[in-house]
């Protein structure tokens, strides 16, 4: 992503909800009707010019992330009179969900509230939401507009739940200058994971390693996706609510055993969970390969200025994998249905904004995240942007080259946040040499159904 991103293996957020904030907040949700510009903040005309609506929208961007997302939201305040949104930061993914939990019993919470991808099940499960897909409707609203490859990961139940915001995927980064010394070619990076293996047995030198993946359970989705496979069951419980996890099966051992392999004969480095620790090894040229977020790519690229060239290249998998693709990570926005109607459908003029080509076309530029809408490829500050930073193609043809299956849809459970963290633990477990890969998945897969049958209960 460019200098910062927000981690998505913050803290565990809570698995179960208490009965009673479930049934305060179904019943909530209010009908949308059809909207427009003029009528979003009330029935008339000299309402509007009196009081703006005022829309209070809970976030998770700090940093330079922070200041995009201000400049977007002053933008947007500027640009009419019926709606005023304040942007407040609520800390990380975790810290902003549970504070949404903690506001559901009033009215003391947001009237937007952007949410990780890995928490959509819960957002669904909480009644706390109304659907973006009745604005879409009211609206007739053109969904084609946008990435389906990023939609159809929000889209459960045949509706879209929420509206996608930063979204990214993973890429292997290489430094072009260890691959020349090397004897590799450097416009031909290695996309499977015996050419990741060869590669690396031959950057593995002067006290330099091939590679090194940090121990990050959103990789380990990935691998699966690539292959075509599903992460638990039911459709990747899309076509009915999860009841298994799959992490133990055939996708999961593959990629693991490779992953062991490499670090077993020492042509891969094993430094733990933090993506921060593996990208500092990155650029100070002590491992030629790593596995990445694609919205670091600018922060990766100007970190290695003058150093090196970074290279990228698409999410290696096995050779014999069925045909698959990535996942999208990041998180969307959902509207809370305990405000007025005028509220929510100011909220979603706020999307509407959100998602325009020159909003999208910004967004992208200042943050490295993936622009949601297919005309912010044509603004010229975009196309700019891709001369400048040509390996961001890379991650654009494998969003659009992924196939659309439940497998590159994502997988959906309650327990996403616990279940990531059961897995990073796996993985950690084999890597140290503790356990078998096997076995470490089979005691995973155990405790993450175990986790989703207890969570399934807590909202039949």
């Amino acid at each position: 992503m460019f200098s910062y991103k927000p981690s998505h293996r913050t803290s565990v957020m809570a698995m179960l909800l208490a009965s009673a904030l479930l049934m305060q907040a179904c019943g909530g949700a209010n009908e949308t009707a059809q909207s427009s510009n003029k009528e979003t903040t009330g029935s008339s005309a000299k309402e509007n010019a009196a009081s703006p609506v005022k829309i209070t929208f809970w976030h998770s961007m700090s940093g330079e992330l922070g200041t995009v997302t201000d400049k977007l939201i002053s933008d947007f305040n500027a640009s009419q009179k019926n709606v005023q949104v304040e942007g407040i930061f609520q800390g990380t993914y975790d810290e902003s969900l549970n504070k949404m939990k903690a506001s559901m019993d009033s009215k003391s919470g947001p009237s937007l509230i952007q949410v990780y991808e890995i928490g959509s099940r819960y957002m669904i499960d909480s009644k706390a939401i109304t659907p973006v897909q009745k604005f879409i409707d009211a609206d007739k609203y053109d969904l084609s507009q946008l990435e389906e490859n990023i939609t159809q990961y929000y889209t459960i139940g045949g509706k879209l739940n929420s509206m996608p915001f930063n979204t990214s995927n993973p890429i292997l980064y290489y430094n072009k200058d260890m691959f020349k010394a090397a004897g590799l070619d450097l416009e031909k990076p290695p996309v499977t994971f015996d050419e990741i293996t060869k590669a690396a047995q031959a950057l593995s030198k002067d006290g330099k390693a091939g590679a090194s993946f940090a121990i990050y359970g959103w990789f380990m989705e990935q691998f699966f996706a690539k292959q075509g496979a599903e992460y638990v069951n039911n459709g990747n419980g899309r076509t009915a609510p999860a009841t298994e996890s799959y992490v133990n099966k055939e996708a999961g051992l593959k990629a693991l055993t490779w992953w062991k392999s490499m670090v077993d004969n020492k042509t891969a480095l094993n430094l733990g969970r933090k993506t921060d620790d593996t990208k500092k090894a990155f650029a100070a040229g002590q491992i030629a390969m790593m596995l990445d977020s694609t919205a670091s790519l600018k922060g990766i690229v100007s970190t290695a200025e003058g150093k090196f060239q970074v290279g990228t290249a698409p999410l290696p998998k096995p050779a014999d994998a069925a045909e698959g693709g990535v996942v999208v990570g990041g998180a969307s926005l959902y509207i809370t249905n305990n405000k007025s109607e005028a509220e929510q459908k100011g909220a979603w003029e706020f999307i509407k904004f959100l998602t325009s080509p020159q909003s999208q076309a910004y967004w992208h530029v200042n943050t490295g995240y993936f622009p949601i809408t297919k005309k912010a490829y044509d603004e010229q500050i975009v196309k700019d942007n891709l001369v400048k930073y040509p390996q961001f193609k890379t991650a654009v043809d494998q969003l659009h080259g992924s196939k659309a299956n439940t497998a590159t849809q994502g997988a959906v459970m309650g327990v996403f946040p616990e279940a990531r963290q059961i897995v990073e633990g796996a993985i950690e477990e084999a890597l140290n040499g503790k356990k078998t890969p096997q076995a470490a998945l089979d005691e995973a897969a155990k405790s993450i159904t175990e986790k989703i049958g207890k969570y399934n209960q807590t909202v039949k």
